[in-house]
């Protein structure tokens, strides 16, 4: 199937790394033209440089951190310099992904940790929607899609919880107020997913465990109904889809991309 992605420009938050770089790649490889966005400078260019040898289109890199407004803004224009154009695609993945430290219970969040996580994950991806949304409605055209993720319909995380339920809500408002003007928005919710960093986290929990890192491994798949650990390219091929204008149909809803999860249902 064609995504009919050839051409469109698109920004890619937290784009250097995780599931944001997987998403850039499967955009790049349609035919996109990308930039991603991160803080990080030299993981930006070494990311950048990566997927350009990969896909052999147009990758850049936009540095910014999407807690700032001013720096928000300036990476978009610089975006749209080095894309030739007015961003089509946003796909905001740029927050700390969950699962690498142990949560904090109730009594232990600290109102600094809440607002971090809120003004990354939650603010952060307004931030990014606002800087773009006007040349998308001046096009008549336009994808926004939200990297959430399963602890909005899970407990055991708190904070996690909240900054992931806030960002469907805003997501689905985005959807209501933006559709009439072609502009469509989704919000994805990944649960444990494979990226670079996993095998550094399965060995650093066998190794507590004086169990095999395959073993880990196992117990990590076995949290979904598929019995498979997702890949981060999998959840990248949905989220492909959906910034595609094959998508149509699709707008305000939030797919759900770890695997299944057992005994839940969602409707």
């Amino acid at each position: 199937m064609d995504l009919q992605l050839r051409g469109k420009r698109a920004l890619v938050t937290g784009g250097s790394r995780g599931i944001g770089k997987a998403v850039a790649r499967a955009l790049a490889l349609e035919g996109a033209l990308v930039a991603l966005l991160a803080r990080h400078e030299p993981t930006l260019r070494e990311a950048a440089g990566e997927l350009r040898a990969q896909c052999g289109g147009t990758v850049i890199g936009v540095r910014a951190d999407t807690t700032d407004d001013e720096q928000v803004r300036a990476a978009v224009l610089e975006a749209e310099r080095g894309l030739g154009g007015g961003i089509d695609i946003l796909v905001n993945a740029a927050a700390e992904p969950s699962g690498f430290a142990a949560p904090p219970g109730l009594e232990g969040i600290r109102a600094e940790y809440l607002r971090g996580e809120i003004d990354t994950k939650v603010m952060g991806y307004l931030r990014c929607a606002q800087a773009v949304v006007p040349g998308m409605r001046e096009r008549g055209w336009g994808r926004i899609v939200n990297i959430s993720g399963l602890a909005a319909r899970q407990t055991g995380h708190a904070v996690g919880s909240v900054r992931n339920v806030a960002v469907a809500a805003i997501t689905k408002n985005m959807a209501d107020e933006l559709g009439p003007f072609g502009i469509q928005a989704t919000v994805v919710h990944p649960g444990t997913t494979r990226t670079e960093r996993t095998p550094a986290l399965v060995a650093a929990k066998a190794k507590a465990r004086g169990v095999s890192p395959e073993l880990i491994e196992q117990e990590m798949a076995a949290q979904n109904s598929i019995r498979h650990l997702v890949d981060a390219s999998e959840v990248a091929d949905v989220v492909a889809f959906l910034c595609s204008p094959r998508s149509r149909a699709i707008n305000g809803d939030a797919i759900a991309v770890g695997g299944g999860a057992p005994r839940s249902i969602h409707y």
